[in-house]
């Protein structure tokens, strides 16, 4: 689990292809790779992977066909960058959001403007997904924690302050880039809450003031 609070910004130092999947050698940055051992998760760009070699201040990991079809990890070459986060401990201050670092879908930058000292940028995602995606609500881009600002149609839009755009790769963000999105974990599982019933073949429930409220998410206040 992370939070989606980059630590560092990475590169990819070698990728070895091994038929329908491979290895990539990734340089830590600054994050702090002392305490990181073999087996450990380490988000990529927003994709949970598995430390399999640690080699001075890099790390390599192993991507799966699955990954690679689902993801922007099979897009990267060397010398390419990616966010970096080193999974949560219990001490961990939670910055961000949850984040399982499973990507849902593929999105892509349709436009980015200056918004005072912020940027605005506007990503286009699969329609499948934009249910998940509300205003206020959290949001993962390429492992980043993001507030969402705005929902239209099959896209939303955030603002980046400069800070967020120095330490992540979005100072690298165009139109026309694709990234890893991640919904908000919240809303995957209150929706199989919602339709478990409908799914085993048992009437679908209508979801009304009485239901919110006896399922602890309404209160009567008469």
């Amino acid at each position: 689990m992370f939070t989606g609070i980059v630590e560092s910004v990475g590169e990819i130092v070698a990728v070895e292809q091994s038929g329908s999947d491979c290895r990539m050698s990734v340089r830590g940055g600054e994050m702090d790779l002392v305490g990181l051992k073999l087996g450990d998760s380490v988000c990529v760009s927003g994709v949970c992977l598995t430390v399999t070699v640690l080699d001075n201040a890099c790390f390599w990991v192993d991507v799966s066909a699955e990954t690679l079809a689902c993801t922007t990890l099979g897009e990267l070459s060397v010398g390419g960058h990616v966010n970096l986060e080193q999974a949560v401990t219990p001490s961990t201050r939670l910055g961000g959001h949850l984040v399982s670092g499973h990507v849902d879908g593929v999105g892509s930058i349709t436009s980015l403007r200056e918004d005072g000292r912020s940027t605005r940028v506007r990503v286009r995602v699969p329609v499948e997904i934009t249910k998940y995606i509300a205003v206020k609500g959290s949001v993962c881009v390429d492992g980043i924690s993001l507030t969402v600002n705005g929902v239209v149609g099959d896209e939303f839009h955030v603002n980046i302050i400069p800070h967020t755009m120095k330490k992540t790769t979005m100072h690298e963000f165009k139109e026309g880039r694709r990234v890893n999105i991640e919904v908000d974990v919240v809303a995957r599982y209150l929706e199989r809450l919602l339709t478990a019933d409908h799914d085993s073949g048992k009437k679908k429930r209508t979801i009304t003031a009485d239901f919110l409220a006896a399922h602890g998410y309404a209160r009567d206040d008469s």
